[in-house]
């Protein structure tokens, strides 16, 4: 079984049973607190009606008096009340009187009259000086037919004159007891549902928070790159997701300080290798003095390569380190352009390559200044290393609504097909047609910049050549994927 449905299910059954445990308690004692409420107002109206009784009573003139065929009236009597949205047009409450014997003098109803009451608790009890009440059926097999009687002493002072007792069905407060079982019920039940739907809500909301920190886990592990997840500000969960990216940063750093011993080693290896041997050659005093400045030459080149390697990968290092663009500013795209072909033209005219720059815009992008120029200027001087002697290079300057282009252009051989999709990675480059050989870390430099600056890197060949593109966002400067 799923975690979501284990969950939703255990709040279910907390909620749920919560829920029904409370509606019946209170369901079951609904009828007692009703039956009890109306006990009350029965006490009060039999000691009001003998205290009304009493004075014919004392006189022996209650039975013919004008307050008995008052109450003899009752069964009558018509009304119009509207009580918790259901109307009352009669009364249901029986009056009988018994003498100081439990015999009746006067029932409302009309149909007792002269019978012996002594024996039923509400007149038995009130004869005894106790509290007389009693509930008894109409029809033994029917409990709806239970009738609650309250009964009052009629007294002149310390003498017992007799009994006045007050009768009412309880099927008269079934009615209200209904209507108040239904609402609550209602009630309970849209709770309920109110309940299971939060409980849904939340449960979807966790299965959908583990599954996206579950994903940030997988992606780690497969070293692809991922922001952390940012929805679980203030939870448990944010500790969780901190203490992932914790663990990816150290992994990174490790991975990362691997992967460039392993490369640096290997790409040094070879200089060193062509300096030793140069060295070693060095050391026979017969060798001919054009040997010797050849051999020299050699040594002098490759400390050369190793310098600008060491240089060029710390650089990348520090790149690649950055989160985010630190001195961002307004930048004029044709600035640009302008700053990195002055840089290169000394280098283009020894190597008789004209660079031509094209495109009037006066487009403007956020950046860091120098990380753009810098990313220009390792474009055009890979496209002059691998142009044609005596060609030309292009740097056309484009803008839309929403980007910016820098696109270099030049004439030589083209990237084979199985290099293009790698042509960027740390430390691969195609041989120069010059022979000599390419750090590898100036395409790389290039796609750290367009990742912190939001934009991309696009490589394609050409009819005659290769043309790379630096797309940039005009208004934006968002945050650079980290790459491990």
């Amino acid at each position: 079984m799923k975690l979501g449905l284990r969950l939703f299910l255990g709040y279910f059954l907390i909620v749920g049973l919560t829920a029904w445990f409370s509606l019946k308690l209170v369901t079951d004692e609904l009828k007692p607190v009703v039956r009890q409420v109306s006990e009350e107002a029965l006490v009060e109206t039999a000691q009001v009606l003998a205290l009304l009784v009493q004075p014919s009573m004392k006189r022996g003139a209650f039975v013919g008096s004008e307050l008995a065929a008052q109450l003899q009236q009752l069964n009558q009597t018509r009304i119009d009340a509207s009580i918790w949205r259901r109307h009352k047009r009669a009364l249901n409450l029986r009056v009988y009187v018994t003498d100081d014997r439990g015999i009746v003098l006067f029932d409302s109803s009309g149909k007792d009259v002269g019978k012996d009451y002594s024996r039923w608790n509400d007149v038995y009890l009130t004869l005894r000086g106790q509290y007389g009440v009693r509930s008894s059926r109409l029809d033994p097999a029917d409990e709806s037919s239970t009738v609650m009687h309250v009964a009052a002493a009629i007294r002149d002072d310390s003498k017992l004159l007799g009994v006045l007792t007050v009768a009412v069905p309880n099927q008269s407060n079934q009615p209200y007891i209904d209507v108040a079982r239904e609402q609550l019920l209602q009630y309970g039940t849209a709770l309920l549902l109110f309940s299971l739907l939060i409980g849904g809500g939340f449960t979807v909301w966790l299965i959908w928070s583990l599954r996206q920190i579950s994903h940030y886990a997988l992606s780690v592990s497969d070293s692809r790159s991922v922001h952390a997840p940012q929805f679980a500000h203030g939870t448990e969960l944010e500790k969780l997701i901190e203490a992932l990216e914790t663990m990816r940063n150290r992994l990174e750093g490790k991975a990362y300080a691997e992967q460039y011993v392993h490369t640096l080693t290997h790409e040094l290896k070879n200089p060193l290798a062509a300096i030793q041997a140069a060295t070693e050659l060095l050391g026979d005093d017969t060798m001919p003095a054009e040997q010797r400045h050849r051999f020299l030459q050699s040594i002098n080149e490759q400390s050369s390569r190793l310098q600008q390697l060491i240089q060029r990968l710390l650089q990348l290092a520090r790149l690649e380190q950055r989160r985010a663009l630190e001195q961002v500013e307004v930048i004029a795209v044709s600035a640009m352009a302008t700053a990195a072909s002055a840089q290169m033209a000394t280098l283009l005219s020894t190597n008789q390559v004209t660079l031509t720059v094209s495109g009037n815009t006066r487009a403007t992008i956020k950046g860091e200044r120098f990380l753009i120029v810098q990313a220009l200027v390792n474009l055009l001087d890979n496209a002059m290393a691998y142009a044609s002697q005596g060609s030309a290079i292009t740097l056309q300057i484009t803008a839309t609504d929403t980007v910016a282009q820098f696109q270099v252009r030049n004439s030589g051989p083209q990237i084979p097909d199985y290099a293009l999709t790698r042509i960027g990675e740390r430390f691969y480059s195609l041989p120069r047609p010059d022979g000599r050989k390419s750090s590898g870390l100036g395409l790389s430099f290039v796609r750290e910049v367009m990742s912190l600056h939001g934009g991309k890197l696009i490589i394609q060949n050409h009819s005659e050549g290769v043309v790379v593109t630096l797309t940039f966002p005009l208004t934006t400067t968002p945050a650079r994927e980290h790459r491990p």
